[in-house]
């Protein structure tokens, strides 16, 4: 698989079909639903999920609304679970990585996995342990792909097997991950921004405002443009519970931004 080459560039992020704080059920399954139904409808083709939002929520919303996913790739992360306090807890032992894959082919109802990023709490943890793990859960046939999450230690990892995807926080205001980006480009490696409109703290900018005007689009719109005209490699996961917002993330991948609006643009960073 080529995730660059293969998937449409805007895809759909599915953190947001919980309760409050990516936790319990959503105020209505069957909006959820809907929107799930109406992205593919749209033409998307890779959702991101894990297990552990809900937990298990998102997942079996996923089943419901999409099984058995034809045409469409899942990628589901691990290497976290959660709490009744709502708390997010790093589980990356051999054993708990076994169980969150083994949740994940129970929940989505699939024999393998088709992507799977390994998510951790930043670049200082030794990716050594875990990624191996999954390597060999590759290895048994229960996972298709890998990727990594929230880390730039891409060279550990690809000595570990290979990585089709890094999901690292990225955006127009947020671009400290510069360097990973550049060489995920290199080696022709999916690069899927978290957070690409900003997260729990929405982007705001005059600049955005601006430049959104000028091209009769939303400043969400021309944030998720910058990111997709980046670099060729960047694959988008914008995610809401909106069907209106839904269909204003997908359209931003025909917004064509000008080399003075790019510029404009940069002052952001």
């Amino acid at each position: 698989m080529d995730p660059v080459l293969n998937l449409t560039r805007v895809g759909y992020g599915a953190m947001q079909l919980t309760g409050p704080g990516v936790y319990g059920e959503p105020a209505d399954r069957d909006n959820a639903k809907r929107v799930l139904r109406r992205a593919v409808e749209l033409g998307v083709d890779h959702v991101d999920t894990s297990d552990f939002y809900g937990p298990h929520v998102v997942n079996e919303l996923i089943r419901e609304a999409l099984h058995p996913y034809d045409g469409l790739t899942i990628v589901t992360k691990v290497g976290y679970r959660r709490t009744p306090d709502k708390s997010w807890v790093p589980a990356r032992t051999p054993d708990e990585l076994r169980e969150a894959v083994h949740d994940n082919l129970r929940n989505l109802k699939v024999d393998r996995l088709d992507v799977v990023n390994l998510r951790v709490d930043g670049s200082h943890v030794d990716l050594e342990e875990p990624f191996t793990v999954l390597a060999e859960l590759r290895e048994q046939g229960l996972i298709r792909d890998l990727g990594i999450s929230n880390t730039t230690r891409l060279d550990q990892a690809e000595k570990i097997a290979p990585v089709v995807c890094v999901q690292n926080h990225y955006n127009i205001a947020h671009r400290e991950d510069e360097a990973t980006l550049r060489k995920t480009a290199e080696r022709n490696i999916a690069y899927v921004p978290f957070f690409p409109l900003g997260g729990f703290t929405p982007l705001q900018s005059s600049v955005l405002d601006e430049v959104a005007r000028e091209h009769d689009a939303t400043p969400r719109q021309v944030a998720l443009a910058w990111l997709l005209h980046r670099s060729p490699n960047v694959l988008l996961i914008p995610g809401t519970s909106s069907e209106r917002h839904l269909e204003e993330n997908l359209a931003s991948a025909a917004l064509r931004l000008s080399e003075q609006d790019l510029t404009r643009l940069d002052t952001i960073g």
